[in-house]
């Protein structure tokens, strides 16, 4: 049985616990919240969980592994616990808004050879899969160029953008992750533009709401990142890669598959509400690959790396944004406060 513990019972803890705790051979024995609230013990009341502290989880020898679901700014500290105590982690991203301390904890974490995944559910979703594996297998011909639009149905609070590392670091992220997985070669320049066009409160926060982001590749192969705040028609993910013999798409899941047509026309249901519900299947087989990962090696599609490497190009969009110009990105890039 692979025991494991969760850091979080918010919104995104509480669908990682519940899927791990649904999973076949394993068991989620502790949750840990730093969070005063009622969330911690419901959710220890759904999975048979127990809440504790930090250096309960960390001292139980029993404990295979961790899922690393609270505040970003627990991510690091977290990590390196884990690194020290050889326990495997799956770890949301960001894993901090400093850099530097990306860069340390991604180092530890390699030293100490520990199971480690980011959490970048889109690999794991079956239609980015899909379109990730007829390029990797050589079905849909040579990527050409990839456009990937990721918009929020609303805009969230001024509260959660000052925590969250704003549209950069929470948002584009998975953005430039799925760029990395998708073309699979070294980016060579990186720009970004954005502005504050739709919410004032988030403007005030210094962040932005609309990001475009333009990556090229050394042997000149393109990928186009739309980002929004605020999508009119609801949570509004898709993607378009063109290749050499075909156009590959992903589009909106539907709320509903049923569509009304009468005679002044017909009707189809929104995107589905948010990303909890639209990649739901995702971080359902991540969490299914994390149990894999511990119990018998099975290699995972994130690895600390790839957390390092998405940062690494978020980083690089936005010193493009602040200064308005190209970056020239490569291998050997870092922040200047990383550097």
């Amino acid at each position: 049985m692979i025991k494991l513990a969760c850091f979080g019972a918010g919104r995104i803890g509480q669908v990682h616990a519940l899927n791990a705790a649904a999973l076949p051979g394993a068991a989620l024995v502790y949750i840990v919240d730093p969070v005063a609230g009622p969330e911690a013990k419901d959710l220890a009341a759904r999975t048979g969980a127990i809440v504790t502290d930090v250096d309960t989880v960390f001292s139980d020898d029993t404990v295979d592994g961790i899922l690393i679901a609270s505040s970003t700014d627990s991510h690091a500290p977290l990590l390196h616990r884990a690194a020290a105590a050889k326990k495997a982690v799956f770890c949301e991203k960001p894993v901090s808004l400093d850099f530097a301390q990306v860069a340390e904890a991604a180092r530890a974490v390699e030293a100490s050879g520990i199971a480690c995944m980011l959490g970048f559910q889109r690999r794991y979703d079956p239609s980015f899969r899909q379109v990730r594996d007829r390029i990797a297998d050589g079905t849909a011909g040579r990527l050409e160029h990839v456009t990937m639009v990721s918009r929020d149905p609303t805009p969230p609070p001024a509260s959660y953008v000052r925590t969250s590392g704003g549209m950069f670091r929470d948002t584009a992220i998975h953005d430039m992750d799925m760029c990395r997985f998708l073309l699979e070669e070294d980016i060579a320049t990186v720009y970004a533009t954005g502005s504050c066009l739709i919410s004032p409160e988030i403007g005030e926060t210094g962040d932005i709401d609309t990001l475009m982001i333009t990556l090229t590749t050394v042997s000149g192969r393109m990928a186009q990142v739309i980002n929004c705040r605020r999508g009119p028609l609801g949570y509004d993910q898709r993607l378009e890669a063109l290749c050499e013999h075909e156009v590959l798409f992903v589009d909106n899941k539907p709320a509903s598959s049923v569509r009304i047509a009468r005679s002044d026309g017909s009707t189809a249901a929104p995107p589905m509400n948010y990303f909890i519900e639209r990649f739901a299947d995702a971080y359902r087989d991540e969490m299914t690959a994390f149990v894999d990962l511990i119990r018998d090696g099975t290699p995972a599609l994130t690895t600390i790396r790839d957390g390092f490497e998405a940062q690494r190009l978020v980083e690089a969009a936005i010193v493009s944004a602040t200064i308005g110009q190209v970056v020239a990105f490569g291998p050997n890039w870092m922040p200047e406060a990383a550097s």
